[in-house]
């Protein structure tokens, strides 16, 4: 059955195997476009009444101009329920389709609570290793290296920090340094 499948799915947009098209099809994963990337949006935090927080709506915005610009075939939405609901992968998909992104160009990846996680979760999403990892420029080193070491082709867009940040960005940047370090010489 598995032949009958692919032959049926010679389509000159799609990468086919395994029933990957059905899945695409059903939206479990999408259709290669192109060989563009697909957009992964790291979470962050939501806020009480499942508000974003300013970062989670800084990178859904940013996510969702990539793609609304053409530069990605879709987009996966990182990110499982921290301290309140609903997830951050529901959240950045709100945000995403209030911006002109359609749902079905939206997967969403609703379990992980780690950036190891957010990227390996969202690893069966995909049909194509190559990623644009969408977070915040103190955070992209790492999740870059995380990236890789899962097999993917990744590079960051990093949306801009808004003025008056500096604090949280220098804080941010603070906690980075170990937690990359500590990564880097934990996987070796």
């Amino acid at each position: 059955m598995s032949d009958v499948l692919i032959r049926v799915c010679r389509h000159p947009n799609r990468t086919c195997g395994d029933f990957q098209w059905l899945e695409a099809a059903a939206g479990l994963c999408f259709p290669a476009q192109m060989n563009k990337p697909v957009a992964l949006i790291l979470g962050a935090a939501v806020w009480s009444g499942g508000r974003p927080s300013i970062t989670l709506k800084r990178r859904a915005e940013h996510g969702a101009r990539l793609w609304l610009a053409g530069h990605v075939s879709g987009i996966v939405a990182c990110g499982g329920v921290g301290h309140y609901p609903p997830s951050e992968a529901e959240v950045i998909s709100k945000v995403c389709q209030e911006l002109g992104v359609p749902e079905v160009a939206v997967l969403q990846e609703k379990r992980s609570t780690t950036t190891e996680e957010n990227l390996r979760f969202a690893l069966v999403l995909l049909n194509t290793p190559d990623v644009i990892i969408v977070t915040d420029r103190y955070h992209a080193p790492r999740a870059r290296l995380i990236a890789r070491r899962l097999g993917l082709n990744a590079t960051t867009d990093c949306p801009p920090i808004p003025q008056g940040r500096r604090k949280h960005v220098v804080r941010q940047t603070l906690r980075e340094v170990p937690a990359y370090l500590w990564y880097w010489l934990r996987k070796r």
